[in-house]
C-alpha cells in the first residue's frame, strides 16, 4: 500500500500488458524467497503472489479514489433495489480490530498458501 500510495502511476501502469523486466524478476524473487519456508507448491506460492498484488492494488486503487469524493445516489430510484436498501438501512458494525488490508491478506494468503490441497 505504502508503494502504490507514494508512486500513484503504479496504478496504471500495473494492469498493462509489458514484458517482466528486472525489477518484476527481483520482485517475484523476493516473494519466492519469503514464501521459501512453506510446506506448499510453488503454484500456490505464485498464485498467492499474484493474488496479493492484486488485492493490494485495488484497496490503493479504491483509497486513491477516496479523495474524489463519497459514493452518492442522488437521482437514482432505488425502488428497483430492495435489499441494497435494506443493507444501508441497517446500522454499521462495530469497526474490526484490524484494518480491512490485513485482514483481507491474511485470510487470501492463509487460504492459498495454508489449506491441505483436496
Amino acid at each position: 500500500m505504502a508503494l502504490f500510495g507514494a508512486h500513484p502511476w503504479l496504478l496504471d501502469v500495473f494492469h498493462r500488458a509489458s514484458g517482466v523486466g528486472p525489477e518484476s524478476l527481483a520482485w517475484f524473487d523476493n516473494c519466492i524467497r519469503v514464501l521459501e519456508p512453506l510446506p506448499c507448491a510453488v503454484t500456490a506460492k505464485f498464485e498467492a503472489i499474484a493474488m496479493m498484488t492484486g488485492v493490494v492494488s485495488l484497496f490503493a486503487r479504491r483509497e486513491a479514489a477516496a479523495g474524489a469524493g463519497a459514493l452518492s445516489f442522488a437521482g437514482v430510484d432505488l425502488a428497483a433495489y430492495p435489499h441494497l436498501v435494506a443493507a444501508f438501512s441497517q446500522p454499521p458494525a462495530p469497526a474490526p480490530r484490524a484494518d480491512l488490508v490485513e485482514r483481507t491478506l491474511r485470510s487470501l494468503l492463509t487460504g492459498l498458501l495454508l489449506a491441505q490441497p483436496g
